[in-house]
């Protein structure tokens, strides 16, 4: 338990003095990029004294000066604060609205552009967050979204969710397929015992929503390009 309170102890540490400077900041200028990199600086520090190391490739794959939506498989915990500070640029993210109600954390998001989503399967509920979504691409603002919806259980892919493909179609924002793997014996779903390891991301190059005609087939490309950069155990 030791990695993990270290962990713990390390981000709240920091976060607090980063938050009572970083948050009024952001509110007078509008300008979020200094609490983002705040943010990923945390992290990166709570990982390293963790022992958890990060080794990223493909980021000569990802189109410069143009808003995309990175899309990963889920085994972890560990995946967001694993891939997020290694998205070039600044990235938005979709998560639980209960998350977003936090005080301090959620108001944080809220500046940085996180996209809110609410797990009550109401079309209603599902149309805002792609709304939300759309104005985010606008601004130039990369999004970050694990399209198995949840973690794998057991590290396999699971089937994908259909949301992020509809805002790729609308959008024509290019898809960037991401595997992301080693967090699964890092930290196991429903489990909080954390074990010193490697996290390994792998960015593929972009797939265009125009290339294709259904969402469908969208989601069909992005799966084998995720699969193609796991372990084959973990390819579903």
């Amino acid at each position: 338990m030791i990695p993990a309170l270290v962990l713990i102890v390390t981000i709240v540490a920091l976060a607090i003095p980063s938050a009572v400077i970083f948050i009024p900041w952001t509110m007078i200028t509008g300008n979020a990029m200094p609490l983002y990199r705040a943010s990923n600086f945390i992290v990166r520090t709570a990982f390293r004294l963790a022992g958890i190391r990060v080794e990223v490739e493909g980021l000569d794959r990802i189109p410069a000066g143009t808003a995309c939506i990175f899309m990963a498989n889920h085994v972890s915990n560990l995946d967001p604060p694993a891939l997020i500070p290694n998205v070039p640029g600044r990235t938005s993210a979709f998560s639980k609205r209960s998350i977003m109600k936090i005080p301090a954390l959620g108001y944080g998001m809220k500046l940085a552009d996180f996209i809110p989503v609410d797990r009550d399967g109401r079309v209603e509920s599902a149309q805002e967050s792609i709304a939300a979504a759309r104005r985010v691409l606008e601004k130039g603002i990369h999004i970050t979204t694990f399209v198995e919806g949840t973690r794998s259980k057991d590290g396999r892919l699971l089937p994908f969710k259909k949301g992020p493909f509809y805002l790729a179609m609308e959008t024509g924002a290019p898809c960037i397929p991401v595997s992301l793997y080693g967090t699964e014996s890092m930290m196991a779903k429903h489990s909080l015992r954390l074990h010193p390891g490697t996290a390994r991301i792998v960015f593929h190059a972009p797939v265009n929503p125009s290339d294709y005609a259904t969402r469908e087939e969208l989601l069909a490309a992005v799966r084998a390009a995720i699969a193609s950069g796991l372990p084959e155990w973990m390819r579903g």
